[in-house]
């Protein structure tokens, strides 16, 4: 013990604890007396008391509020209690960023996808011309063809940022990579396209000396250049659509079966159309067999990833997206019933052809614009992880 402290101090303060607490429990039972007089809580009138049922009905007063009435029990469900509603969960994530990380890709990738079908419809519609002696027809696509190639290699080097970064693509050639093998398609389509499209100036040149002997060469080499495009060309009109689902883009991911369907049928609708709008009407035949083929196909595809998908399909539907998309039936649609009612009408069938183009962009453009839209949305990446998790658990169970 320290010398501080004492025995008797401590004694002492004990002694005052003991004296305070039985002040405290004279004033208690002061209280309770006269609560009995003038009322508990229980039946007790006045604001902020807390009545019980049986002490309200005793005292003769209303339960303010009733304290031990039995719980209420849930309609159809089980338990004692009433079961308070949760709010609906927010899909937001830290600092309020997405999920995924939206596609860093412009319009100019969208005007890409649309470029590219549209140079390889262009080559297989000149492959047509060509095989049944059809020439506005041959010629048509052949430039179309190379035009479009053009197009799709300087979207796709702006959105490199540099042309060394194509250039470089080149080294490696990757299978499992769709960027990669989409650079080679299109390395080999684009030469061969070119190819085919300056033959068609052959007729231009001189018969005699250095020229004359190019007027001779060129149409053969024409002709095997445009078969090189032509079977290239499935190639180039599919490879952005597996390039698309290959990512981790929601919409775009789960459309995987779809999307190379979808694209390939929007490349024979646009170069179709190119067709019904650069040759004459009797010559026009395949390209119209082609627009029906498709817009079949493009159809087909745009119905099952706008009904497929579940959640997934919201993004095709709604917004920009879904006026796009809209746009491109509705114009698919017309373009397929001129090209088949107008095979006399030089101005119908040009209606029409512009028409299949212009569905081609509104699909391309709607395809892109609801792959970006499900990537900024949490909703659409947490909500079908849950489901798969869901059914995994249910197939283990």
């Amino acid at each position: 013990m320290s010398p501080d402290r004492p025995v008797g101090d401590l004694f002492r303060r004990f002694r005052e604890r003991l004296s305070a607490e039985r002040e405290n429990g004279s004033a208690t039972e002061r209280g309770t007396a006269v609560e009995r007089d003038n009322g508990s809580r229980a039946t007790a009138a006045g604001p902020g008391v807390g009545r019980t049922d049986v002490g309200a009905r005793d005292a003769g007063l209303a339960p303010h509020p009733p304290r031990d009435a039995a719980p209420r029990r849930r309609r159809g469900g089980k338990g004692g209690g009433e079961q308070l509603n949760v709010p609906p969960a927010e899909f937001t994530s830290y600092y309020g960023r997405p999920v995924l990380k939206p596609p860093v890709w412009r319009w100019d990738i969208a005007a890409y996808l649309f470029t590219g079908g549209l140079a390889a419809g262009s080559s297989l519609l000149a492959a047509g011309g060509q095989l049944t002696g059809r020439p506005a027809l041959r010629r048509a696509g052949r430039v179309a063809a190379l035009a479009g190639v053009g197009a799709s290699t300087y979207f796709l080097v702006n959105d490199l940022g540099r042309p060394s970064r194509f250039h470089h693509m080149l080294r490696v050639a990757k299978v499992t990579s769709p960027m990669s093998v989409g650079t080679w398609i299109l390395s080999v389509f684009g030469p061969a396209a070119g190819v085919a499209a300056v033959a068609e100036a052959a007729p231009l040149l001189p018969e005699r000396g250095v020229l004359g002997l190019g007027r001779r060469l060129l149409p053969p080499a024409g002709h095997a250049a445009g078969v090189v495009a032509a079977v290239t060309a499935p190639a180039l009109a599919t490879y952005t659509g597996v390039l698309l689902a290959d990512t981790a883009v929601p919409s775009w991911h789960e459309a995987y079966p779809e999307l190379p369907a979808i694209f390939a049928g929007s490349a024979l609708a646009s170069g179709a159309g190119v067709g019904l709008v650069a040759a004459p009407c009797a010559q026009t035949g395949p390209a119209r067999r082609l627009a029906v083929a498709g817009a079949a196909m493009e159809l087909w595809g745009s119905h099952r990833v706008e009904n497929r998908l579940g959640l997934l399909s919201e993004p095709y539907t709604q917004g920009t997206p879904g006026k796009l998309l809209r746009a491109g039936r509705a114009l698919t649609a017309a373009g397929v019933v001129g090209a088949l009612v107008g095979r006399r009408s030089r101005v119908l069938s040009a209606l029409s052809g512009g028409a299949l183009i212009a569905a081609s962009v509104c699909t391309r453009f709607g395809i892109f614009h609801g792959g970006v839209a499900s990537a900024r949305d949490p909703r659409y990446t947490v909500v079908p992880q849950r489901e798969r998790a869901d059914r995994r658990a249910a197939d283990q169970v």
